[in-house]
């Protein structure tokens, strides 16, 4: 007898295809989001904000070439080194201003402009973690920040370092520290903006007040509200003295607490960690509404 026929079966895919780890999706958004910082409108804003100290830079060097360095006078006191000048520069210029800065612009928009942009959608329908789209965009962030940075400090140290009876290779330990603060700096604040950027629901306001309202004028004040700021650990590890006597270091002596600089490195780690993983933690519970 013929063996009756049997019905056929449905072609199922024995093994469905596995989502990426949080790693592998972290370093595909973060390869994607890298080429849009780079070449987005924002990144001119930053080449601006990064070229004027170094525009600063050559009328400095300038003015020291034509022999009125001793003109030059900080607080009362006569700034004539060169390495006090860079390490003045990467005070005052970049560690309190651009470096805040890029973190507020930079930090906030990590899922504030995909929810501007009405895109927010389409990473979140990936079948990846909703905080690997975070970790990978604010590791995009740093990368690009970092690469227009660096060109800046770089070029300014070949500028002023020499001047004044200044040594490129004395300076160079120095300089190692400077470029390792920034990233740090750059680290913390834009782990600091990402969460402010998820979290608020107008981040840019709400960064710039604490940036350049609370931080700015805290640091002032004494007592322990200052260690509720990014600035005083940094500052805490700044590596260049300022002139003796001026107005300037009496300023950095007001700011600058008694913290050792392990213990700033720490708290700077741990508000670094801290606020990143509350970023990844509120983007994967908030649900966002995206407004007609």
């Amino acid at each position: 007898m013929a063996a009756e026929s049997q019905p056929a079966v449905a072609d199922v895919p024995r093994h469905a295809e596995r989502p990426p780890s949080f790693a592998t999706a972290a370093f595909r958004v973060f390869d994607l989001s890298l080429g849009q910082m780079l070449w987005s409108r924002r990144t001119i804003f930053l080449a601006l904000v990064v070229s004027a100290p170094v525009a600063l830079g050559i009328i400095v060097r300038i003015l020291m070439s034509a022999g009125i360095g001793g003109a030059v006078r900080l607080g009362g006191t006569a700034v004539v080194s060169g390495p006090s000048i860079f390490g003045l520069f990467v005070w005052l210029l970049y560690l309190r201003f651009i470096i805040p800065v890029l973190g507020v612009f930079y930090g906030t928009a990590l899922i504030a402009d995909e929810v501007e942009d009405r895109t927010i959608t389409y990473l979140f329908t990936r079948p990846i973690s909703r905080g690997a789209v975070l970790v990978g965009k604010y590791l995009a962030y740093l990368v690009a920040t970092v690469l227009v940075v660096l060109p800046s400090v770089m070029l300014l140290y070949f500028l002023l370092v020499p001047t004044g009876g200044g040594s490129l290779a004395a300076a160079f330990p120095a300089l190692v520290k400077d470029l390792g603060l920034l990233g740090l700096g750059l680290a913390a604040y834009g782990a600091l903006f990402a969460w402010v950027g998820a979290q608020f629901k107008y981040p840019l306001v709400t960064g710039l007040v604490f940036a350049f309202g609370w931080e700015q004028g805290i640091l002032l004040i004494p007592g322990y509200l200052k260690r509720f700021t990014i600035a005083y650990y940094i500052q805490g590890l700044v590596p260049h003295a300022m002139p003796q006597d001026s107005a300037l270091s009496l300023l950095q002596a007001v700011v600058t607490g008694s913290l050792s600089a392990l213990e700033s490195l720490m708290w700077l780690g741990i508000i670094w960690l801290g606020f990143l993983a509350l970023a990844a933690r509120t983007v994967e519970r908030r649900e966002y509404i995206l407004e007609q």
